[in-house]
């Protein structure tokens, strides 16, 4: 399916995602995007991954694929354009219609406008069993100073969390919040 843009953008997004593999675990704790070594990201296959993208988006593919390859490729610049991720994510929320896709438009759209835009986001989503939601609003409180609610909103994340890893980063974040 040489012609297909949501191919090249499948394969993109695979790409640019992969790349990023040997950063997201140190000493078998998850390390957040922000805080990757970037010198072990896999940067031949990043410039492949956009490559492709490319390709995808000359074929004027604006599918859910593409669109995610693109954002993708944004988070592996330095620094990002949380704008035209925030705008991309809201191209991809109106196709899909995914309240997930719309928790990750906030954090976005909280770079780009502030916490308060993106809690107000965060906090009319129908995902009260979603461990990201409840991280992301915990993240987002903290981050206004607001203290108690976001140690309730880690403690609610912890309580619907399954992975080890995610759940000491968790943990972690709760103890910062002591201190």
């Amino acid at each position: 399916m040489p012609d297909e843009p949501e191919v090249h953008g499948l394969l993109a997004m695979m790409l640019l995602h992969d790349a990023r593999r040997d950063a997201r675990f140190r000493d078998g704790d998850l390390v957040l995007l922000a805080d990757q070594d970037r010198s072990l990201w896999n940067e031949a296959q990043i410039a492949e991954g956009r490559a492709v993208l490319a390709r995808g988006l000359a074929l004027r593919g604006r599918g859910p694929y593409v669109l995610q390859a693109a954002i993708a490729s944004l988070h592996a610049d330095e620094p990002r354009d949380w704008g035209q991720i925030a705008g991309l994510y809201g191209e991809l929320a109106r196709l899909t219609a995914s309240p997930v896709v719309e928790l990750n438009r906030a954090v976005a759209v909280a770079e780009v406008e502030g916490s308060e835009a993106g809690l107000a986001i965060v906090d009319g989503l129908a995902l009260a069993d979603f461990h990201y939601l409840h991280s992301t609003r915990g993240e987002l409180l903290r981050r206004l100073g607001r203290t108690e609610e976001a140690r309730d909103a880690y403690g609610r994340a912890l309580a619907l969390v399954h992975d080890d890893a995610e759940r000491r980063l968790l943990e972690r974040r709760l103890a910062e919040l002591e201190d």
